[in-house]
Protein backbone atom coordinates (compact mmCIF):
# COMPACT_ATOMS: atom_id res chain seq x y z
CA UNK A 1 0.00 0.00 0.00
CA UNK A 2 1.33 3.51 -0.30
CA UNK A 3 3.62 4.72 2.78
CA UNK A 4 2.17 8.39 2.98
CA UNK A 5 -1.53 10.08 1.00
CA UNK A 6 -4.07 12.52 1.78
CA UNK A 7 -7.51 10.46 0.93
CA UNK A 8 -10.37 12.16 1.34
CA UNK A 9 -13.66 11.39 2.59
CA UNK A 10 -16.13 9.54 0.16
CA UNK A 11 -19.65 11.12 -0.43
CA UNK A 12 -21.05 9.03 2.69
CA UNK A 13 -18.09 10.65 5.06
CA UNK A 14 -16.10 7.50 4.74
CA UNK A 15 -12.12 7.72 4.70
CA UNK A 16 -10.32 4.19 4.49
CA UNK A 17 -6.76 4.74 5.80
CA UNK A 18 -5.64 1.02 5.65
CA UNK A 19 -6.45 -2.15 6.28
CA UNK A 20 -5.58 -5.39 7.82
CA UNK A 21 -4.46 -7.26 4.62
CA UNK A 22 -1.96 -4.51 4.12
CA UNK A 23 1.90 -4.40 5.63
CA UNK A 24 0.19 -2.27 8.56
CA UNK A 25 -1.53 -5.34 9.59
CA UNK A 26 -4.49 -3.09 10.93
CA UNK A 27 -8.12 -1.53 9.99
CA UNK A 28 -8.21 1.76 9.97
CA UNK A 29 -10.76 4.23 8.50
CA UNK A 30 -12.07 7.82 9.81
CA UNK A 31 -16.16 8.73 9.63
CA UNK A 32 -17.22 12.25 9.26
CA UNK A 33 -20.89 12.46 10.54
CA UNK A 34 -23.14 15.11 11.00
CA UNK A 35 -26.06 16.10 13.28
CA UNK A 36 -28.76 13.33 13.51
CA UNK A 37 -25.85 11.06 11.54
CA UNK A 38 -25.61 7.32 13.69
CA UNK A 39 -22.34 4.94 13.32
CA UNK A 40 -22.91 1.39 14.01
CA UNK A 41 -19.91 -0.66 14.58
CA UNK A 42 -19.16 -4.09 15.82
CA UNK A 43 -16.03 -6.67 14.94
CA UNK A 44 -16.81 -10.25 15.11
CA UNK A 45 -13.33 -11.44 14.80
CA UNK A 46 -11.47 -7.45 15.67
CA UNK A 47 -10.65 -5.36 18.80
CA UNK A 48 -11.95 -1.62 18.40
CA UNK A 49 -10.57 1.66 19.30
CA UNK A 50 -12.61 4.31 18.30
CA UNK A 51 -11.24 7.62 19.22
CA UNK A 52 -13.15 10.68 19.01
CA UNK A 53 -11.38 13.40 16.96
CA UNK A 54 -13.48 16.44 17.25
CA UNK A 55 -17.23 16.54 17.63
CA UNK A 56 -20.39 16.17 20.17
CA UNK A 57 -21.33 12.47 19.83
CA UNK A 58 -23.24 10.11 22.10
CA UNK A 59 -21.65 6.47 21.99
CA UNK A 60 -23.79 3.38 23.56
CA UNK A 61 -22.14 -0.66 24.49
CA UNK A 62 -23.42 -3.08 26.22
CA UNK A 63 -25.21 -1.05 29.47
CA UNK A 64 -23.11 2.07 28.85
CA UNK A 65 -23.64 5.12 27.80
CA UNK A 66 -20.87 8.35 26.92
CA UNK A 67 -21.44 11.74 26.12
CA UNK A 68 -18.37 13.18 24.40
CA UNK A 69 -17.90 16.66 23.79
CA UNK A 70 -14.64 17.67 21.92
CA UNK A 71 -14.81 21.12 20.26
CA UNK A 72 -11.14 20.63 18.46
CA UNK A 73 -8.36 18.45 18.80
CA UNK A 74 -5.61 20.51 18.88
CA UNK A 75 -6.85 22.75 22.33
CA UNK A 76 -8.86 19.74 24.19
CA UNK A 77 -7.74 15.71 25.04
CA UNK A 78 -9.60 12.71 23.53
CA UNK A 79 -11.86 9.71 24.45
CA UNK A 80 -11.40 6.40 22.98
CA UNK A 81 -12.96 3.15 23.95
CA UNK A 82 -11.36 0.55 23.33
CA UNK A 83 -13.28 -3.25 22.81
CA UNK A 84 -12.79 -6.81 22.27
CA UNK A 85 -14.66 -8.88 19.54
CA UNK A 86 -18.02 -8.94 19.13
CA UNK A 87 -18.77 -6.22 21.25
CA UNK A 88 -21.32 -3.57 19.49
CA UNK A 89 -20.75 0.21 19.86
CA UNK A 90 -23.19 3.31 18.41
CA UNK A 91 -22.10 6.55 17.76
CA UNK A 92 -25.00 9.15 17.37
CA UNK A 93 -23.29 12.94 16.72
CA UNK A 94 -25.10 15.92 17.66
CA UNK A 95 -23.18 17.86 15.68
CA UNK A 96 -20.36 17.39 12.82
CA UNK A 97 -17.79 15.41 14.15
CA UNK A 98 -14.92 13.39 13.17
CA UNK A 99 -14.20 9.66 14.18
CA UNK A 100 -10.88 7.28 13.84
CA UNK A 101 -11.59 3.85 14.14
CA UNK A 102 -8.92 1.19 14.47
CA UNK A 103 -9.24 -2.73 14.36
CA UNK A 104 -7.66 -5.61 13.96
CA UNK A 105 -7.75 -9.75 14.72
CA UNK A 106 -7.96 -11.04 18.37
CA UNK A 107 -9.37 -13.71 19.93
CA UNK A 108 -8.51 -12.51 23.29
CA UNK A 109 -12.01 -11.46 25.27
CA UNK A 110 -11.24 -8.71 27.69
CA UNK A 111 -13.70 -5.72 29.36
CA UNK A 112 -14.25 -2.61 27.25
CA UNK A 113 -12.20 0.28 28.16
CA UNK A 114 -13.11 3.62 28.51
CA UNK A 115 -10.25 6.68 28.23
CA UNK A 116 -11.43 9.77 28.89
CA UNK A 117 -9.56 13.06 30.17
CA UNK A 118 -9.65 12.81 33.50
CA UNK A 119 -8.17 8.81 33.00
CA UNK A 120 -5.80 8.98 30.14
CA UNK A 121 -2.05 8.95 30.48
CA UNK A 122 -0.07 11.73 29.17
CA UNK A 123 3.22 12.22 29.16
CA UNK A 124 5.58 15.53 27.94
CA UNK A 125 8.83 14.83 26.62
CA UNK A 126 11.75 16.77 24.88
CA UNK A 127 11.78 19.36 28.19
CA UNK A 128 15.32 21.01 28.36
CA UNK A 129 16.47 19.24 25.18
CA UNK A 130 17.20 20.43 21.83
CA UNK A 131 16.31 24.42 22.72
CA UNK A 132 12.74 22.92 23.07
CA UNK A 133 12.52 22.65 19.72
CA UNK A 134 11.41 18.84 20.47
CA UNK A 135 9.32 19.19 22.96
CA UNK A 136 5.80 16.93 22.32
CA UNK A 137 2.81 15.73 24.44
CA UNK A 138 2.42 11.88 24.07
CA UNK A 139 -0.80 10.64 25.34
CA UNK A 140 -1.48 6.94 25.40
CA UNK A 141 -4.70 5.18 25.75
CA UNK A 142 -3.45 1.85 25.91
CA UNK A 143 0.02 0.19 25.35
CA UNK A 144 1.88 -3.29 25.61
CA UNK A 145 2.27 -2.57 29.41
CA UNK A 146 -1.65 -1.30 29.95
CA UNK A 147 -3.48 -3.42 27.90
CA UNK A 148 -0.78 -6.67 27.39
CA UNK A 149 -4.48 -8.93 26.05
CA UNK A 150 -4.07 -6.57 22.87
CA UNK A 151 -2.87 -6.69 19.46
CA UNK A 152 -2.38 -2.58 19.26
CA UNK A 153 -1.53 0.55 20.76
CA UNK A 154 -3.25 3.37 19.94
CA UNK A 155 -2.62 7.08 21.51
CA UNK A 156 -2.04 10.65 20.01
CA UNK A 157 0.98 13.08 19.81
CA UNK A 158 0.61 17.07 19.97
CA UNK A 159 3.68 19.12 19.08
CA UNK A 160 3.42 22.41 19.57
CA UNK A 161 4.16 24.90 16.98
CA UNK A 162 7.61 24.61 15.03
CA UNK A 163 8.62 21.19 17.02
CA UNK A 164 9.89 17.75 16.12
CA UNK A 165 8.82 14.18 17.55
CA UNK A 166 9.65 10.82 16.74
CA UNK A 167 13.01 12.52 17.67
CA UNK A 168 15.80 11.74 17.42
CA UNK A 169 14.68 9.54 14.50
CA UNK A 170 13.79 5.92 15.82
CA UNK A 171 13.01 2.65 14.57
CA UNK A 172 10.79 -0.59 15.56
CA UNK A 173 9.96 -3.88 13.65
CA UNK A 174 6.04 -3.53 14.01
CA UNK A 175 4.17 -1.48 11.48
CA UNK A 176 2.93 2.47 12.90
CA UNK A 177 -0.34 4.47 11.20
CA UNK A 178 0.16 8.37 11.57
CA UNK A 179 -3.38 9.93 11.16
CA UNK A 180 -2.61 14.12 11.06
CA UNK A 181 -5.13 16.88 12.03
CA UNK A 182 -3.88 20.98 12.41
CA UNK A 183 -5.78 23.83 14.23
CA UNK A 184 -5.75 25.49 11.13
CA UNK A 185 -6.79 24.50 7.53
CA UNK A 186 -2.97 25.93 5.95
CA UNK A 187 -1.41 23.98 8.25
CA UNK A 188 1.81 21.75 7.23
CA UNK A 189 4.97 19.83 8.08
CA UNK A 190 7.01 17.09 7.03
CA UNK A 191 7.41 13.54 7.12
CA UNK A 192 10.57 11.96 6.80
CA UNK A 193 10.50 7.93 6.35
CA UNK A 194 13.95 6.90 5.92
CA UNK A 195 14.70 3.26 4.93
CA UNK A 196 18.45 2.49 6.26
CA UNK A 197 20.81 4.30 8.81
CA UNK A 198 22.82 5.38 4.93
CA UNK A 199 20.32 6.26 2.37
CA UNK A 200 17.07 5.88 0.80
CA UNK A 201 14.78 8.16 2.44
CA UNK A 202 11.90 10.01 1.45
CA UNK A 203 10.24 12.87 2.61
CA UNK A 204 6.60 14.17 2.58
CA UNK A 205 4.27 17.32 3.25
CA UNK A 206 1.99 17.11 6.00
CA UNK A 207 -1.51 18.78 5.56
CA UNK A 208 -4.08 18.61 7.64
CA UNK A 209 -6.00 15.01 7.04
CA UNK A 210 -3.03 13.35 5.63
CA UNK A 211 -1.54 9.92 6.68
CA UNK A 212 1.58 7.78 7.08
CA UNK A 213 1.86 4.14 6.80
CA UNK A 214 5.62 3.36 7.75
CA UNK A 215 6.78 -0.86 7.47
CA UNK A 216 8.87 -1.80 10.28
CA UNK A 217 12.53 -1.09 10.24
CA UNK A 218 11.88 2.51 8.81
CA UNK A 219 12.74 5.64 10.89
CA UNK A 220 10.41 8.09 10.61
CA UNK A 221 10.74 11.69 12.38
CA UNK A 222 8.05 14.31 11.98
CA UNK A 223 8.01 18.23 12.11
CA UNK A 224 5.62 21.10 11.76
CA UNK A 225 6.32 24.66 10.29
CA UNK A 226 5.53 27.58 12.80
CA UNK A 227 2.17 29.17 14.24
CA UNK A 228 0.57 25.88 13.03
CA UNK A 229 0.60 22.88 16.24
CA UNK A 230 -0.10 19.59 14.76
CA UNK A 231 -1.86 16.45 16.73
CA UNK A 232 -1.82 13.23 15.28
CA UNK A 233 -3.19 9.81 16.28
CA UNK A 234 -0.13 6.95 16.11
CA UNK A 235 -1.42 3.45 16.24
CA UNK A 236 0.83 0.40 16.14
CA UNK A 237 0.64 -3.36 15.38
CA UNK A 238 2.28 -5.88 17.94
CA UNK A 239 3.38 -8.99 16.44
CA UNK A 240 2.26 -12.08 17.24
CA UNK A 241 5.24 -13.21 20.69
CA UNK A 242 6.84 -9.61 19.82
CA UNK A 243 5.05 -6.42 21.02
CA UNK A 244 6.44 -3.26 20.42
CA UNK A 245 7.78 -2.17 23.58
CA UNK A 246 10.89 -0.35 22.67
CA UNK A 247 12.80 2.46 20.08
CA UNK A 248 15.33 2.02 18.09
CA UNK A 249 17.39 5.12 17.44
CA UNK A 250 19.59 6.04 14.03
CA UNK A 251 22.79 4.97 15.23
CA UNK A 252 24.43 8.28 13.45
CA UNK A 253 22.10 10.01 16.20
CA UNK A 254 22.41 7.95 19.14
CA UNK A 255 24.77 10.47 20.90
CA UNK A 256 22.02 12.79 21.04
CA UNK A 257 20.01 10.62 23.49
CA UNK A 258 23.60 10.01 25.51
Amino acid sequence: MQEFGYPGFDADGVMPLCDEKSNMLMNITVHRLGSGDALRLRKPDEEMAIVLIEGRCKWEWESHTLHAHRPGCIEHPAYCLHVPRGVEVTVAAYGPSEILVQSTGNQALFEPKLYTPENTRRDTFGQGQFEGKAVRTVTTFFDYESAPYSNMVCGEILIPQGGWSSYPPHEHPQPEVYYYRFGHPAGFGACFIDDTAACGGRAYMIKDRAFAAIPGGKYHPQVNAPGYPMMYVWMIRHFEGYPWTERNFKPEHQWLVE
